[in-house]
């Protein structure tokens, strides 16, 4: 870590040890670019869910043991949780004052999205592979 005049964080930052603000960009384009992933994904979920409207178990185990099928519901998943997850961080981060808390709703959305991310890939994992 420099603290040279290169350095363009600022004083606080340095401290803290925190990036510059450069860092916000770099959530702000990964929000638009899992924005956009999840256009074509939600709309192929959607189309699922309306396929198999009616459908009982037996079928709907068949379609989800597609491998391609299971493959773009686990990127579904998957997109749309990171997608969640850095949404929430910027609202954290932008009204949340107290250091404490903030840390602490950080570090519960960072578990609550693993979370549903574990579960919901093992569950589509079970129902692909038959288990």
């Amino acid at each position: 870590m420099s603290s040279g005049k290169n350095d363009m964080r600022t004083p606080l930052g340095r401290v803290r040890g925190l990036g510059s603000a450069r860092e916000g960009t770099e959530h702000f384009w990964r929000q638009r670019l899992t924005a956009i992933a999840n256009v074509p994904l939600t709309l192929f979920f959607v189309g699922l869910l309306i396929s198999l409207n009616g459908a009982g178990f037996a079928e709907t185990r068949a379609v989800l043991s597609n491998p391609l099928v299971a493959l773009v519901l686990l990127l579904f998943v998957i997109s749309g949780l990171y997608h969640m997850r850095i949404g929430m961080q910027v609202i954290i981060e932008d009204y949340v004052h107290g250091e404490g808390m903030k840390l602490a709703l950080l570090v519960l959305n960072t578990f609550f999205t693993a979370a549903v991310g574990v579960a919901a890939g093992f569950a589509l994992l079970k129902m692909a592979f038959g288990g």
